[in-house]
């Protein structure tokens, strides 16, 4: 099942000088301050729907759309950008090699 599922297209990216306008109305839309810092940013269609500030995954969201998911997929991005996804790359690979490994000692391949 998808973290956010979408007809229009979804990026995810960096936020820009030019972002700045959009930022201020997605803040004043969820009455939070504008963050401050290295910002991602969801678009939703062409629209920014929601910010997360990476250093501390503070976000700003358009309160009158559905933005969980979008939420979910910045902090993973932001995650990422920390740097803490390969730790948990390296964890998702031993995972698998341990079920690899129990699949082959249970089923040897003859």
């Amino acid at each position: 099942m998808p973290i956010f599922a979408s007809p229009d297209p979804i990026v995810i990216r960096s936020a820009t000088a030019s972002d700045a306008p959009a930022i201020e109305r997605l803040a004043a839309l969820d009455s939070s301050p504008v963050p401050a810092g290295d910002l991602l940013v969801a678009e939703v269609a062409g629209e920014l729907r929601a910010a997360l500030r990476v250093d501390d995954a503070a976000v700003i969201a358009d309160p009158f759309v559905r933005t969980a998911g979008l939420v979910d997929l910045l902090a993973a991005r932001a995650e990422d950008v920390r740097g803490g996804s390969h730790h948990g790359l390296r964890a998702r690979l031993a995972h698998w090699e341990q079920l690899w490994h129990r699949g082959a000692v249970l089923r040897p391949s003859v």
